[in-house]
């Protein structure tokens, strides 16, 4: 926005700092001015003028104010006279014209003023220099007489010919659907019910709060003339602005939503000037539609609070002057000062506001930048965020991608895994049907994601770690699911619990809970307890046929469900090194067959028993049933590694414990080493 140094320097007796000093405190103290320019005997300030502020300092008094403020000089407010007789006429504005607002919400505030015995013609050529260091057009004496007032007040103004308003009467209103307006510039636009015009009887006159109508204008033949000083909703302007695509400088003013106290000074002032330059004669008084009165704001300063926030003691006599330089009123109460705010600073509501001003006047440079004294102490060690993170890590270095779901599954859901809802919580408000349930498993939701994904992918790999809920409890579980062999899998969760520092670790027949004999998520001959010591803390398993084929899942799916808050009282970060052997391993192959509803867990046991120290590891790398076997048996194969870690074994050694090996499992009459 564009000022006139010499405009603002007439409102003051002494010298104001030069251009570029006063440039330099404005930028400190107020806003950023972005540029000075010499214009023949004036100079022009570009002052980028916060939005914050548009409400009072788009013109030249409220730049003034600021001024004065940060310097300490003084300058002569003008005075306009609530009535003005100059011409001596008796007649009241009233008498000559009436006003109608339809919607108080739309125009607060709608003064008008008459005119008449006016002489148009060309303005006053310290008038014509002033507009154009601003950057406005001068057009004749009483159109230019309103744009000096708002470059002075801030306040838009706006004059009709006072003989063209058909019935003497201005109604502000919204605009019918369908009617059109020629603007000054000879634009056509067309209006609708959401933009607010002025207009008479029968036509619009002007688009409120924007521009002018071509109707009434202001031309060389007019005798009498009506002054509009307004106060319009700023939201309605911003939006009728940016549906005719038209911003002009009263647009601006109005969506910053200047005093509607304001209209009356600036209607008096411009009647003033009107017939100072052009002789004409001002009726009695005004027509003043003004049914709620902005008043000013009372609000309470408590003195130390301006200290706590600032970090800097100003004494109270330097408050009291920051605050009534900037035209606040202020009544001393011990540590509280209550300050009544004009109704121009509507950007002041709370004493947070109020120290803000004390704080940019003092000026922030005097603040010195010191940090503040505290205590840092280290937050306490989350044990539970700490396991969560080892146990994804590992699981991802496994291969495994993290899945997140929703806390919620189905009825069907249930019933697919034959879950008693008795035992589920149910959502009073459920978003849907198929969340209407707090999910009682992990395993749920995992089988949906495996069944997404199966259409893209042959090996799938996921685990979520989340909270589930049953009638009265909730705990956090780890669960995972990937289409491989069970015994990948329990490789998978020896990796697992021996990265959490877990090595007394074992498998055990699934020995159901009554109330969760029902549920059938695991196949019957395929499902383990997994064990540390003598707790169980998991499980691993394959999921029923029937389920899988259920859901539409081709392949098979291994599941392991582990309660994480058990896991995480056995896990630990010191872990017993173990040192890799120098000495050669060596690999037996034993093949055995045995009724279909022993359990693999069973013979591992057997082997690891009997093998001692020397057995490393087993591993199972075939199940066979087929019709060369007999009836009700089937063949496991395992690869046994035997080795020492203190000498190479001997393949006598080796043979002996193997056989030693065999001759226990063939105690049990129904099993058969294959030889």
């Amino acid at each position: 926005m564009k000022f006139s140094y010499n405009w603002l320097q007439s409102f003051f007796k002494k010298k104001l700092p030069k251009p570029g000093e006063l440039a330099e405190l404005l930028t400190m103290h107020s806003f950023e001015v972005e540029g000075i320019e010499k214009k023949g005997k004036d100079w022009v300030l570009d002052i980028d003028v916060l939005s914050n502020r548009g409400h009072d300092c788009l013109s030249h008094i409220g730049i003034c104010r600021e001024i004065s403020a940060i310097t300490g000089l003084k300058f002569t407010r003008p005075n306009f006279a609530e009535s003005k007789n100059c011409g001596g006429q008796e007649p009241q504005t009233k008498d000559f014209i009436k006003i109608e607002v339809k919607d108080k919400n739309l125009c607060s505030r709608y003064t008008a003023r008459v005119i008449a015995d006016v002489k148009v013609g060309v303005s006053p050529k310290w008038i014509q220099e002033r507009l154009i260091v601003c950057g406005l057009r001068p057009i004749n004496n009483i159109v230019d007489a309103a744009n000096y007032v708002m470059l002075e007040i801030g306040q838009p103004l706006h004059a009709f010919d006072f003989d063209k308003v058909l019935g003497k009467k201005i109604i502000v209103r919204r605009a019918k659907k369908g009617e059109k307006i020629v603007s000054l510039d000879d634009e056509k636009y067309d209006l609708d019910e959401s933009i607010l015009i002025i207009a008479d009887n029968k036509d619009p006159l002007a688009i409120a709060g924007i521009k002018g109508g071509k109707k009434a204008e202001i031309t060389q033949s007019t005798k009498t003339i009506v002054l509009e000083s307004a106060n319009f909703e700023s939201k309605t302007i911003r939006l009728a602005r940016q549906k005719l695509g038209l911003q002009t400088d009263a647009s601006l003013r109005f969506e910053h939503q200047p005093d509607p106290n304001l209209t009356l000074s600036a209607i008096n002032r411009v009647a003033e000037l009107i017939q100072e330059i052009t002789g004409g004669k001002i009726a009695k008084e005004v027509a003043d539609f003004y049914p709620k009165k902005n008043i000013p704001k009372r609000i309470k300063l408590e003195l130390d609070y301006v200290e706590r926030l600032l970090g800097i003691k100003i004494s109270k006599k330097d408050i009291i002057s920051i605050l009534k330089s900037l035209g606040l009123n202020v009544k001393e109460k011990k540590q509280v000062l209550e300050i009544e705010v004009p109704t121009f600073r509507q950007d002041i509501s709370i004493q947070e506001d109020l120290i803000e001003e004390i704080g940019r006047i003092y000026g922030y440079e005097k603040i010195s930048a010191i940090l503040p004294l505290s205590s840092l102490i280290p937050p306490k060690r989350n044990l539970q965020l700490f396991w969560e993170d080892i146990c994804k890590n590992i699981l991802k270095e496994l291969g495994f991608s993290e899945v997140y779901n929703y806390s919620f599954v189905s009825g069907k859901q249930l019933s697919t895994f034959h879950f008693p809802p008795s035992n589920s919580v149910k959502i009073e408000n459920p978003v849907s049907v198929k969340q209407e349930y707090l999910r009682p498993s992990l395993i749920f939701n995992l089988l949906k994601n495996a069944k997404e994904n199966s259409k893209n992918f042959k090996e799938i790999r996921i685990f979520e770690l989340g909270k589930i809920f049953k009638k009265g409890k909730e705990k956090k579980m780890l669960a995972g699911a990937a289409t491989n062999e069970f015994y990948e899998l329990k490789g998978v969760i020896d990796s697992l619990l021996n990265g959490l520092g877990i090595s007394n670790i074992w498998y055990d027949e699934y020995k159901p809970t009554p109330e969760d004999s029902k549920i059938a998520i695991w196949h019957p001959n395929k499902c383990a307890e997994i064990k540390i010591d003598n707790s169980e803390i998991g499980f691993l398993g394959e999921i029923h046929p029937k389920i899988v084929e259920s859901l539409g899942i081709k392949n098979r799916v291994v599941v392991f469900d582990i309660d994480f808050e058990k896991l995480t009282r056995f896990s630990s970060e010191e872990h017993e090194y173990q040192p890799i052997s120098f000495h050669p391993a060596a690999v037996r192959d034993l093949a055995i067959l045995v009724p279909l509803d022993v359990k693999v867990v069973e013979i591992l046991n057997k082997i690891n028993i009997a093998g001692g120290k020397l057995v490393r590891d087993v591993d199972l790398f075939d199940i066979y049933e087929g019709e060369e076997l007999p009836d009700g048996k089937k063949n496991l194969a395992f690869h046994i590694i035997y080795q020492s870690e203190e000498k190479t074994l001997p393949t006598k050694e080796i043979d002996k414990l193997h056989q030693e090996i065999i001759n226990v499992l063939e105690q049990d009459p129904e099993w058969e080493v294959r030889k």
